[in-house]
């Protein structure tokens, strides 16, 4: 990966354990929930809403789901090559780069957003091969993951489900 690919992911690293910090901060104290310590932030709803959506981010989030789409079969039957990871991961990066680039969400739905770019970012590290304790495949699993929760907390009526 190019050193300013590796710059931007370790920004937008910062930002996602920066707003899961805040976001933990600003929970309240009476009905904190202990069974959670030392778990990764997850998103919320916007009081019980879904988040609004900018075209940037509808467009973004759509490529990756695609790309990962025309992918599911040879990942799924463990035919897809470690160049094959890395290609999806550089597509899936370069979707991400546009999207954290180009995107003019509230404040806050951009925290929440932030949250699911942490597990794209993973899935990404683990598909390049970053993490030689763990499968590739694991690393497009944990992108699968980010995008079945992406609709739940995020207005995105196009939004097509991945069918697997």
């Amino acid at each position: 990966m190019a050193f300013k690919h590796q710059i931007f992911y370790a920004i937008t690293l910062a930002l996602c354990l920066g707003a899961g910090s805040a976001l933990a901060a600003a929970q309240p104290a009476a009905g904190h929930d202990h069974a959670h310590h030392g778990g990764a932030a997850q998103p919320a709803l916007d009081n019980g809403k879904k988040w609004a959506i900018d075209e940037p981010l509808r467009k973004a989030m759509g490529a990756i789901r695609d790309a990962v789409a025309a992918s599911l079969d040879g990942i799924h039957n463990g035919k897809f090559a470690d160049a094959e990871y890395a290609g999806l991961a550089k597509k899936i990066g370069g979707e991400v780069e546009y999207m954290v680039g180009n995107c003019k969400l509230d404040p806050k739905a951009d925290a929440q957003l932030h949250l699911i770019i942490a597990d794209i970012l993973a899935g990404i590290e683990t598909m390049e091969g970053k993490r030689k304790k763990i499968k590739r495949m694991d690393g497009a699993v944990k992108v699968i993951g980010a995008l079945e929760k992406y609709p739940a907390y995020f207005d995105d009526p196009g939004w097509k489900p991945l069918k697997h």
